[in-house]
């Protein structure tokens, strides 16, 4: 059976899966860095791909649920004018769960996995979505690491 399905519960790779969810919240916690130095130390890099992607898809659904839970009248409260509601609302109406693929940027992300939640966009697409965002970050850091070696 290949090493990767065997995936040695290391406590590296369940600090990566932290890492990576804590990253996805509004902790300001690098995984891209940890992901790199566990890679450069040689832990099988399908392994890091699926722990950092699933730790990082569960932070982005967290926002997504702390998101839910909102309530328009709390950002009034705060002074947000209602104008400035109704365009983030518009735009989100606009794009939907598409958003949901940006959420791995850094910074906006959070705020737009929140804004899906807050705006009520559906959660299966949106989960598909932060997912798949999440994912191709992961597989492209992984690619480039392993390219740069070569």
């Amino acid at each position: 059976m290949p090493a990767f399905f065997m995936m040695e519960f290391e406590i590296g790779y369940w600090g990566l899966f932290i890492t990576s969810f804590l990253a996805a919240t509004f902790i300001p916690i690098t995984s891209e860095v940890f992901l790199i130095s566990m890679l450069a130390m040689g832990y099988h890099p399908f392994s890091c791909l699926c722990f950092a992607t699933i730790g990082n898809s569960f932070g982005g659904w967290f926002n997504y649920l702390l998101g839910q839970i909102g309530n328009p009248s709390w950002l009034k409260k705060i002074r947000v004018s209602t104008d400035q509601i109704k365009r983030w609302q518009t735009m989100v109406n606009k794009y939907g769960h598409w958003l949901g693929v940006l959420s791995w940027l850094p910074f906006i992300g959070d705020i737009m996995a929140v804004a899906l939640g807050f705006f009520r966009v559906a959660w299966l697409p949106s989960f598909f979505f932060i997912f798949l965002g999440k994912f191709l970050r992961y597989l492209l850091i992984v690619g480039l690491f392993y390219i740069e070696w070569l």
